[in-house]
């Protein structure tokens, strides 16, 4: 988390220069994959999508899934995939809002922490509609509004340590609900992830903890649940 001073670069221009490092874990990336696990459904014998998958690296944890598939805008992002996570899953470089497949043909999909990237959401959620399976699970998450509000950016560090913002749009809870009703997906679950025990290791290594204290609390990470209603429903 940076400060609200640096001008933002557009995901076009800032995921090159963090793809080699993008593993690297972050506190919220850590509450946010936290998250993403709790909300998961089983995944054997299911089709998953991630959407904005970057380098693949959370697909190494989709371990029994009968089909996975990432999907992501920047090509840096899956070239460096491909050297590790990405190594032998299928990934297409394209735009979530375009996404490359037939209609109903997922069980699981995620888009984890990419649909900020984007202004107007409501074609996000009607294509990640259209790709999923009747009674389909649909999680979502996104940087939370509250930390926006209190003044953070998305930010990273390049190959020289320099640190960028990343540009990204503040969408509401109310947001993300209105733009998955038209879509015909129901909210099932939210988390809002705040700052607290679980992360302050990363605020002690880099000599922050009295940030920590006055972020105890901060919710970081917004984290949904959505499925696209069936007769036969998978439970988010």
């Amino acid at each position: 988390m940076g400060t609200n001073d640096l001008a933002p670069l557009s995901a076009a221009e800032a995921y090159p220069l963090w793809a080699e490092h993008y593993d690297r874990e972050t506190a919220v990336s850590s509450l946010e994959n936290a998250a993403v696990e709790a909300l998961t459904p089983r995944l054997a014998g299911r089709a998953l999508l991630d959407a904005g998958c970057g380098t693949g690296r959370r697909l190494l944890h989709a371990a029994g899934a009968a089909r996975v598939v990432g999907a992501d805008l920047v090509p840096a992002m899956l070239l460096a995939g491909r050297r590790n996570a990405l190594a032998g899953v299928p990934a297409v470089g394209t735009d979530f809002r375009m996404l490359p497949f037939a209609a109903a043909v997922f069980d699981v999909i995620w888009c984890r922490l990419a649909i900020g990237h984007v202004a107007e959401i409501g074609p996000v959620y009607r294509e990640f509609a259209r790709v999923a399976k009747p009674g389909a699970c649909l999680i979502i998450t996104d940087f939370h509004p509250d930390a926006a509000r209190a003044g953070h950016q998305r930010t990273f560090r390049d190959a020289t340590g320099r640190l960028h913002a990343i540009e990204h749009y503040i969408h509401l809870p109310s947001d993300h609900e209105r733009a998955a009703r038209d879509a015909g997906l129901t909210l099932e679950i939210r988390r809002d992830c705040a700052v607290g025990p679980a992360i302050r290791s990363f605020y002690e290594r880099a000599g922050k903890l009295a940030a920590y204290e006055a972020q105890r609390g901060l919710p970081l990470v917004l984290a949904l649940g959505f499925r696209l209603p069936s007769g036969n429903r998978l439970k988010c």
